[in-house]
C-alpha cells in the first residue's frame, strides 16, 4: 500500500476533521454498492479504508509518523535487524499478515455510512478496542424497474409476454392471474449483479384499452349496435370477445339496453376462473331520413309509459 497521506490526499499535519472529511468523501465515490460493475472500485476501497484506519488511530498515526510501524501497520525491523527488513519480527513483535479486518479494525463504520448512505445518526460511538461487530451478510445486486404495456385482450386470456432488458437481452414472463394495471411482477435474477447473486427486475404492467371492450371486474361489457329489423325478428349477430368473434342469439322483439351474457369470456381471476362478457343490445336505426319516414308510416303508435302514469 502506498503512502496513507497520498492515498486520502491529505499532508502530514491534517487534523482529525480533514482525514475524516477526505475519507467519507473517497467512501462514497468508490463504495461497492455504487460500483457493482467496477471491481477497480472495490480495490480502491479497501485501500483508502486501510489508510483511514492507520491515520484514525492516533497512536497508530504517531508510530508511522516515527516510522516505527509501516503503512500497514506492522513493526518496521531495525536496520540489519530479522534480516530483509520486511517489517516481520524485532523486539515484542509478532510477525502479521498485511491483510485488512473490517471487523477488527477500530473505525467506526456506522458513523462513516450513516453520513454517506443517509443514516440518521449523529455523533457516533468508537465500539471498545476488544468488541467485534457482526459481519453483515453479502447483499445482492439493485433491482432494475421495467414498465410493460400488456394488450387487453393478452391481459383478458394470460397470454405469454416478452420485455427486452437493459443489456439488450429477451425475457419471457407469464402474467399473473387476476392481473390488474398498476401490478408490479418480480423477475429473479435479471437486475445488477453483486457480491451475493443479481438483483432481480421489477415489471410495473399497464394495461391499455379495447377500442369496443371495457373491463367491469373480471368482466367484460360491450355495447353491441343491432338493426331495428334484428330487434323485432330476432336473429344471429357476430360480436367481437377477446377470443376472436362469436356469433350471439339475438331474440326476437329485443328491446334496446337489453344484456345478453356470454360465459367464460371475461378476465381470468386469481383463482384461474374466467369472468363473462356482458352484451349490451343498442338498436341503431337508419340513417338515411327518407328510409326512417317508410319505417315510420309502417309502424302504428304503441303505448309504451302506461306503468308510468303518463
Amino acid at each position: 500500500m502506498a503512502d496513507p497521506y497520498s492515498i486520502l490526499g491529505v499532508s502530514k499535519g491534517a487534523d482529525e476533521k480533514a482525514i475524516k472529511t477526505a475519507y467519507r468523501k473517497l467512501a462514497k465515490e468508490l463504495h461497492p454498492d455504487k460500483n457493482a460493475d467496477n471491481p477497480k472500485a472495490a480495490d480502491r476501497f479497501s485501500e483508502v479504508t486501510r489508510a483511514y484506519d492507520l491515520l484514525s488511530d492516533a497512536k497508530k498515526r504517531a508510530q508511522f509518523d516515527r516510522g516505527e510501524i509501516d503503512e500497514n501497520g506492522q513493526a518496521r525491523a531495525p536496520f540489519g535487524y530479522g534480516g530483509g527488513g520486511n517489517g516481520f519480527g524485532g523486539p515484542g513483535q509478532n510477525p502479521g499478515s498485511a491483510s485488512f479486518d473490517f471487523a477488527g479494525s477500530g473505525i467506526d463504520l456506522g458513523d462513516i455510512f450513516d453520513g454517506i448512505f443517509g443514516g440518521g445518526g449523529g455523533g457516533g460511538t468508537r465500539p471498545n478496542p476488544g468488541s467485534r461487530p457482526q459481519p453483515q451478510p453479502l447483499a445482492k445486486g439493485a433491482n432494475i424497474a421495467y414498465e410493460h404495456l400488456v394488450s387487453f385482450t393478452d391481459a383478458a386470456i394470460l397470454a405469454p409476454q416478452r420485455i427486452t432488458l437493459r443489456d439488450g437481452k429477451t425475457v419471457e414472463f407469464k402474467l399473473p392471474k387476476g392481473v390488474v394495471s398498476g401490478q408490479q411482477i418480480r423477475i429473479p435474477g435479471k437486475g445488477q449483479p453483486g457480491p451475493a447473486g443479481h438483483g432481480d427486475a421489477m415489471v410495473t404492467l399497464k394495461i391499455g384499452k379495447h377500442p369496443h371492450l371495457v373491463r367491469d371486474g373480471d368482466n367484460i361489457r360491450i355495447d353491441l349496435p343491432i338493426s331495428l329489423k334484428e330487434a323485432v325478428a330476432g336473429g344471429k349477430v357476430k360480436v367481437p370477445t377477446v377470443d376472436g368473434p362469436i356469433l350471439l342469439t339475438v331474440p326476437p322483439r329485443t328491446n334496446s339496453g337489453a344484456t345478453l351474457r356470454i360465459k367464460g369470456r371475461g378476465f381470468t381471476d386469481k383463482a384461474g376462473e374466467r369472468g363473462d362478457q356482458l352484451v349490451s343490445l343498442m338498436i341503431h336505426l337508419p340513417n338515411d331520413p327518407a328510409e326512417l319516414a317508410k319505417l315510420t308510416e309502417c309502424l302504428s303508435d304503441q303505448p309504451v309509459r302506461v306503468d308510468m302514469g303518463v
